[in-house]
């Protein structure tokens, strides 16, 4: 079962905080909240979705969601699929919604898919490579230069004074600068470099595409052997109630 958690920026921290879980059983897609939006301050619901003890099922996508994905109607939509290296017919709408983050410029939400073991027995996730608009012109030419299958190594950025975890993407030599990990991927990917050791783990150019807005510029693929009883997006923040209900429709 595919699932996409939804995470909550602080204002005042900067800190993210996953509040929420949507799944898809292949014919219906459930919502629920995590112990991170009880534990939240201030936390407020979404929508019509306002008890946070309760599962809401739905054949339809809910629009919370609905809203993040791009209409099929739009023009660039043939374009933002192949940006996304998405399948025109052979993909599903958390499959997308996993690639975009669903991000917004009206809120402070974001969606993270929790990867699954392939049939190889391999952790693998995709993503955009972040913070390039604000990257030096040399590292912004250098992404466009960039190749499907060229290895990208992951530095740790000691200093970053915003976000302790942070991963900086680089080149081979000569060394250039060419974007950061994803912010809720940081943590998982030292994690598993720990767990796997420095030298397994792989992040490669999966697509470029100069012709795609700077945030969708550069999709990476990183990959790892996936450790013996390793569990993602169960602990915690992540957790959903276990005794939830469903609730009135009336």
């Amino acid at each position: 079962m595919k699932a996409l958690f939804v995470a909550y920026q602080d204002t005042n921290s900067r800190t993210w905080t996953p509040v929420a879980r949507l799944t898809h059983d292949g014919k219906f897609y459930h919502f629920a909240y995590t112990r991170g939006a009880k534990n939240l301050d201030g936390f407020i619901p979404f929508g019509r979705m306002n008890e946070l003890d309760a599962e809401y099922v739905s054949e339809e996508i809910f629009p919370l969601f609905k809203n993040r994905l791009l209409p099929k109607s739009r023009p660039e939509y043939k374009d933002y699929l192949n940006w996304l290296g998405l399948d025109g017919v052979d993909h599903d709408a958390l499959e997308e919604l996993g690639r975009t983050g669903g991000l917004r410029a009206t809120d402070s939400l974001e969606l993270i898919p929790c990867p699954e073991p392939t049939s190889s027995n391999q952790y693998e996730v995709y993503f955009f490579c972040r913070g390039l608009r604000h990257m030096s012109a040399d590292s912004q030419a250098r992404s466009l230069a960039l190749v499907k299958g060229e290895q990208l190594f992951l530095t740790k950025d000691i200093q970053n004074i915003s976000d302790g975890m942070a991963l900086i993407l680089r080149t081979g030599e000569p060394v250039t600068l060419v974007g950061y990990v994803p912010r809720y991927y940081s943590a998982e990917f030292s994690r598993l470099i720990d767990l796997v050791g420095a030298d397994a783990p792989k992040v490669t150019v999966e697509k470029v595409n100069p012709d795609a807005p700077v945030q969708y510029r550069v999709l990476c693929k990183f990959s790892a052997p996936w450790p013996v009883q390793f569990q993602p997006c169960q602990a915690g923040s992540y957790e959903v109630n276990s005794a939830l209900r469903i609730p009135n429709s009336n």
